[in-house]
Parts: C-alpha cells; sequence; structure tokens
C-alpha cells in the first residue's frame, strides 16, 4: 500500500429525503472534527437512494441540498474531498466485479436487507440486494483506513472486510482493510414519539422526527410533543427513555454532559424541559439553514465544488479500479 501522511476516512449519506437532528449530531457534525485528522472522503450517494423508488426531480433537488447542508454545517471542501457517488463511475464498475466474488446467502441475511424488503416488498430489487456490494466498493476504492459506523452499520462493515479480504485471499494483496471509527457522542438520537427507536426521516409519524429544514416553530412544537412520563422527574435512567432521549438531545446541542444539564433542570417540570430542549436545538440550526439557503442561491458554486470533488475522488478511485482490474485480468490494452 502507499504510505499517506493522514489516515484515510471515507463517508456517505443518502440524497433521499430531509436528514434529522440524528443524521447531523451522528454523522455530518462528527464528519466537520474528523476532516481535521484524516484524508477524508465525503459522498453523496444517490446510486444507493435509488435502491428505493425516488422521484427524479426531488432526488436532483435533494442532492444539491444535502451539498449545500454538508458546507452549511462546516465541511470545508479545501479539506476534505466533497463529491455525488455517480459522478465517479468507478463506484459501479468496481460494484460489479466485487459482486462476483459476493455470495447471495450472504447478502440476503443482511439485517437491512431484510428491512427493507418488508417494507417495500413491491420493489425487492437486485439493487435493494447488492446495496452492501456497494458500499464495500464505496470504501475499498479509497483504500479507507477507517469508516465511521453506528450500531446499525457494523454488518455492513463486517461484509465490507470480509469482501476485502476474500479479494485479497484470491487475488492478491490489494485492498486496505478498514476498521470501524466508533463515534460515542451522539451515536443515537432517539424518535421523539418512541424513543426506544431511533429517530429516522422516513418514521410516518410527523412528531417523532426533527428535520434539518424544520423551522423555529415546527421544531418547538414536536418538542412540546415529545414523549416522557408520568412522574415529572428531569433524570436519565433506563426506566424513563423519553425523558433520557431528551436530555441527551440537549446535551448535544448545548455542548454539556447529561449530569449538567440534569442539575440545570432539577426541580423544574416537563414543559419548560421541553421548551428549553426545542429552543436550544432551533438556536443551533437557525444559523446553519440559514448559510444552506445563501448556498443554495449559488448553484454554479455549489456545482463547482462538486465538479472538483468527482475529479479528486475519481483520480484516486481509478488507480485502485486499474489494479483490481489487472488482479483479476481484464485486458487493459497495455
Amino acid at each position: 500500500m502507499e504510505q499517506e501522511t493522514q489516515k484515510i476516512l471515507y463517508s456517505a449519506v443518502q440524497p433521499s429525503g430531509n436528514l434529522t437532528i440524528g443524521n447531523y449530531v451522528g454523522a455530518i457534525r462528527n464528519w466537520v472534527k474528523l476532516q481535521h485528522e484524516f484524508t477524508c472522503f465525503y459522498a453523496i450517494a444517490d446510486l444507493h437512494a435509488i435502491t428505493v423508488r425516488q422521484v427524479p426531480a426531488e432526488l436532483r433537488r435533494h442532492t444539491l441540498e444535502l451539498a449545500a447542508l454538508y458546507i452549511a454545517c462546516g465541511i470545508d471542501p479545501e479539506k476534505c474531498t466533497l463529491y455525488v457517488q455517480s459522478h465517479v463511475s468507478a463506484h459501479a464498475e468496481l460494484a460489479w466485479i466485487l459482486n462476483t466474488i459476493t455470495y447471495v446467502g450472504e447478502m440476503e441475511r443482511m439485517t437491512q436487507f431484510k428491512d427493507k424488503a418488508a417494507k417495500h416488498a413491491e420493489n425487492v430489487n437486485m439493487g435493494l440486494m447488492a446495496y452492501p456490494v456497494l458500499m464495500a466498493a464505496d470504501i475499498l476504492l479509497y483504500q479507507a483506513h477507517v469508516v465511521p459506523v453506528g450500531i446499525d452499520q457494523r454488518q455492513h462493515l463486517e461484509i465490507t472486510r470480509d469482501i476485502a479480504g476474500r479479494f485479497n485471499n484470491r487475488y492478491g494483496e490489494t485492498f486496505r482493510i478498514p476498521e470501524a471509527y466508533i463515534v460515542k457522542e451522539g451515536a443515537k438520537i432517539g424518535s421523539l414519539q418512541d424513543p426506544v427507536h431511533k429517530m429516522s426521516k422516513s418514521d410516518e409519524n410527523p412528531n417523532a422526527s426533527v428535520y434539518m429544514a424544520d423551522d423555529r416553530d415546527t421544531i418547538i412544537r414536536k418538542f412540546k410533543r415529545a414523549v416522557t412520563d408520568s412522574d415529572n422527574r428531569i433524570a436519565a435512567s433506563e426506566d424513563k427513555p423519553g425523558v433520557t432521549n431528551l436530555l441527551n438531545i440537549y446535551a448535544s446541542f448545548k455542548g454539556c454532559t447529561v449530569a449538567e444539564a440534569e442539575k440545570e433542570f432539577e426541580g423544574k417540570g416537563y414543559g419548560d424541559f421541553k421548551l428549553a430542549v426545542g429552543e436550544t436545538v432551533a438556536d443551533v440550526l437557525a444559523p446553519i439553514q440559514a448559510e444552506q439557503k445563501r448556498l443554495l442561491a449559488d448553484k454554479a458554486y455549489l456545482s463547482g465544488i462538486l465538479t472538483r470533488g468527482a475529479q479528486s475522488a475519481a483520480y484516486t478511485a481509478r488507480k485502485t479500479l486499474s489494479k483490481v482490474q489487472r488482479k483479476i485480468g481484464l485486458y487493459r490494452g497495455e
């Protein structure tokens, strides 16, 4: 492997809808910190998004909105490579090659495939099944050392490691075996209506998730309706998932510990507490929303960033893909 001065990190988010504050706390906000520690490739995973049906015009709009959101949150295109996945054809090319050494049984056992197949029974397509192989291609193209993962993504990284190891054993040392980068802070933000489950951008209950694009009144209204419990005591514990979730959200957005948050609200009622959580979240999101709006008004600027990012990503990806093509015996005219 080539020697880098910094370790390489890869991560991506789908432009399949409005991101929640859980996506922000659990992923994008951490990316801002990580861009100073690693050589980062941050993608907008539009090829992954089309494994479920998308409205074409909305997918294009969401792609640009996500790029603007990345930058508004603090992702610096001068410090990392920010690009759209489909703009680098090597992702699809390597995924096809990796499909040939990946077994159907492995894909059928993937939790996300089973969940999505149940949820989209009318559209159980091959892309949905091969989703983890494309994810493996995403990561392995850039010889990533680390991949930030949450609990629900560890299975995908494990299959990536298995595929990379299998290819290396069959064709010789080619891929770096990536490690998980576990981000503990804000790893899970629960649903406001069912806090034992993760906040999801696809939740059918409009009051369950707070979206990055929600206005101040909407944010505060959703927190006022958040599930708590009947004893009116603001303390984190396993038997108080709703209150614990709100404390975690408040601490994440206020920049304090849960213990400090508990002390701040000691003796106060749930009404004051939920209002404070909503206002704190809204205060953090307001400048991000304003900056995203400003960026979206200059589409030429955003397109330029994504074009340069794709060129940079393609240069790195092509080196790996060329090596793979030679290893498996594809004639390249050399």
